[in-house]
């Protein structure tokens, strides 16, 4: 179990917004399809944070699949059900499902599938590419390849906490854009990560042999 979430402790989410979108985002539809499928396409893909107008760029390069009630390593499993704390899993595709684990760390997912299902995709990790500056501000004396290697270091480098849950991710402060176009030769497909229940499930993706993976490259 994770534990309660601290609304406190979520960065200020009042951030300058820009009057256009740019990179364009990907549209909500893009997320409305099996988690599986959305975690394998968002290899490559731009996510962009603007959180209090200090504006990061990075490529995604992993992330782990959550499928629904029948995950027993996801939130949103049947014996959990729907409660306040998984709520935004079982919204709409495209919106952000932002979660604390250790009371310290907060991991920013993106809700796929039908609404009311409960899927989402964990961002695990990904390699800065724009406004470096301010993502080793938030994670001062670390080598820039680990600046966003794991999902609570992703989280501190953009800036993203609690108060994301449910933002929708095709719009500012943080939205995710069409990246680069990632062959299936460069992708690696295995088990997730520091789980135990469906631990053996290859639903985890990354960029083969990327040092910016937080996990077996």
């Amino acid at each position: 179990m994770i534990p309660e979430q601290n609304a406190s402790a979520a960065p200020d989410v009042r951030a300058r917004r820009s009057a256009r979108v740019d990179p364009a985002p990907l549209p909500a539809a893009f997320y409305a399809r099996p988690a599986e499928e959305v975690a394998r396409d968002l290899l490559g893909a731009l996510l962009v944070s603007e959180m209090n107008g200090l504006r990061v760029v990075a490529e995604i390069v992993e992330t782990e699949a959550y499928v629904g009630p029948h995950d027993e390593a996801s939130h949103a499993a049947e014996r959990f059900g729907r409660t306040a704390r998984n709520d935004a899993m079982f919204g709409a595709a495209g919106l952000a499902y932002v979660y604390l684990i250790y009371g310290m760390h907060w991991c920013l997912n993106v809700v796929t599938g039908d609404e009311g299902f409960g899927a989402a995709v964990l961002i695990r990790a990904a390699r800065t590419v724009g406004g470096i500056e301010h993502a080793r501000a938030r994670r001062p004396g670390r080598p820039d390849r680990e600046l966003m290697r794991g999902p609570g270091n992703l989280a501190r480098a953009l800036g993203v906490g609690g108060g994301l849950n449910y933002h929708p991710m095709d719009r500012a402060p943080l939205w995710i854009a069409p990246g680069r176009l990632v062959e299936d030769a460069e992708v690696a497909i295995g088990p997730r990560i520091g789980i135990t229940r469906a631990a053996d499930w290859p639903l985890r993706f990354w960029l083969r042999g990327d040092p910016h993976v937080s996990g077996k490259r």
